[in-house]
């Protein structure tokens, strides 16, 4: 028997070593949490005294600064920020008066300018009074109208006086510098061929000459095949010089000149 015991694999106390396992393994996770929470306990009496040391020497601090006297450069900056202080209240104080007494001064000039004013308005309200005494006067003055006079004489003190008028409108009238009307032409007058003088054909038009024409300048414009025509300026006053006279005059010279055109015309 003890043979086949021997022989078999079957393990009987596989249960009592796993419960003895289990509790070993149990006491040391207690024995672990219990360390742990020791140590945070710890820590936290650390903290609380190093937050009651800092605390302390903070105090002391204060102690000290409190017990220290003042030095002298605080005190002169204070007394610099006093007598300044001092002075702006006393400068706002100036300024206060000065602003009532302006007020003042503007007060009273309104009640004056108000008063001239309303003396003014007032003033005219008089003056109709005395009207009806002068408008009295037209009335005596009538007594010397003669209403049995004849109307030839007052026919002909009306021709009179329209005369007298008239004559100092036309005096008047003549005094005024009259206007001129005037007018600037460029004329383009053409010769027979290219044989014409066309200097000779210039001076033939320039000794046409009459009261109100001035000639200007003048050139020689190409015209075609070697021809050319001369364009001439002048100004003429319209009362006395006529377009169409100066154009027949020019085609008179019927030598030199074949036709006359107005190429530009202004009025001046």
């Amino acid at each position: 028997m003890d043979k086949s015991l021997a022989a078999d694999r079957f393990w009987v106390d596989k249960a009592n070593c796993h419960n003895a396992e289990r509790q070993y393994h149990e006491l040391l996770s207690k024995q672990g949490s219990s360390a742990n929470s020791q140590s945070t306990l710890v820590s936290e009496i650390a903290k609380a005294r190093e937050h009651i040391k800092n605390s302390l020497e903070k105090m002391d601090v204060i102690t000290t600064l409190s017990s220290s006297p003042v030095s002298s450069d605080v005190l002169d900056r204070v007394a610099v920020v006093e007598k300044d202080n001092a002075d702006l209240r006393n400068l706002i104080e100036s300024l206060r008066a000065v602003c009532l007494e302006t007020q003042n001064r503007v007060t009273a000039l309104e009640k004056k300018v108000n008063s001239e004013l309303s003396g003014k308005a007032s003033a005219p309200i008089s003056a109709p009074a005395s009207a009806p005494a002068t408008a009295t006067q037209p009335e005596a003055d009538d007594d010397d109208v003669d209403l049995f006079g004849s109307d030839e004489e007052e026919d002909e003190n009306a021709a009179r006086i329209r005369e007298e008028r008239l004559a100092a409108y036309a005096a008047k009238k003549s005094k005024k510098p009259q206007i001129i009307a005037k007018s600037s032409l460029i004329l383009d007058v053409k010769p027979w061929d290219d044989e014409t003088d066309l200097k000779v054909m210039e001076t033939e038009i320039r000794k046409i000459t009459t009261d109100g024409l001035l000639w200007g300048a003048s050139k020689f414009v190409p015209v075609a095949f070697g021809i050319q025509k001369l364009s001439i300026s002048c100004v003429v006053e319209d009362d006395k010089v006529s377009i169409d006279w100066l154009t027949e005059e020019i085609e008179k010279l019927e030598d030199y000149v074949q036709s006359v055109d107005v190429a530009a015309f202004n009025k001046i």
